[in-house]
């Protein structure tokens, strides 16, 4: 990033309607795509940020097989090391094969590069991605810069905001 400029400087604000639109998008893009006649057989979601995706995918493609893995990827807005926190069920997951992985960011990558390890023939599929992580990713909807930090709503609240001429 940027050096003279802070993170939320360079920001893309993502509403409540604007995730629900683009992870229906996603939805539609991995429709059919399944290796079992164009069905998935599972959604796991990435905590916390997968979550909400990867609750609209399941819904949208009829999946109610869903799933999780923590992974700790950010402290903060300062990328540290990866930690799988907790791990989807074993017997569900294999190598992968039939399983949709969502998130709702590809960064830089390497939080989808350690889950891709764990599980090399899942298919990976975000909302957003930015360059560097790309090539982890299989199904994405919007590609936004590196240097572009993302706001989603469940990190936003509402305030009150001073007009720009005068307080009233």
């Amino acid at each position: 990033m940027n050096a003279e400029r802070l993170p939320h400087e360079k920001g893309f604000h993502v509403s409540w309607d604007q995730i629900h639109r683009d992870a229906r998008a996603l939805a539609w893009r991995l429709d059919g795509k399944g290796p079992d006649d164009g069905a998935w057989r599972a959604v796991v979601g990435i905590t916390r940020g997968g979550l909400v995706p990867a609750m609209i995918v399941s819904r949208e493609l009829d999946i109610r097989i869903v799933d999780t893995i923590s992974v700790k990827s950010y402290s903060h807005q300062a990328q540290a090391e990866v930690r799988v926190l907790k791990a989807p069920q074993a017997d569900l997951m294999g190598d992968g094969t039939g399983i949709l992985i969502v998130d709702d960011l590809v960064d830089t990558g390497k939080t989808l590069e350690v889950v891709r390890k764990m599980y090399p023939r899942a298919h990976f599929a975000t909302v957003y991605a930015k360059p560097s992580g790309k090539p982890m990713v299989d199904s994405y909807i919007t590609e936004v810069s590196q240097d572009t930090w993302i706001f989603f709503p469940w990190d936003m609240a509402l305030q009150y905001v001073q007009p720009m001429r005068g307080a009233d």
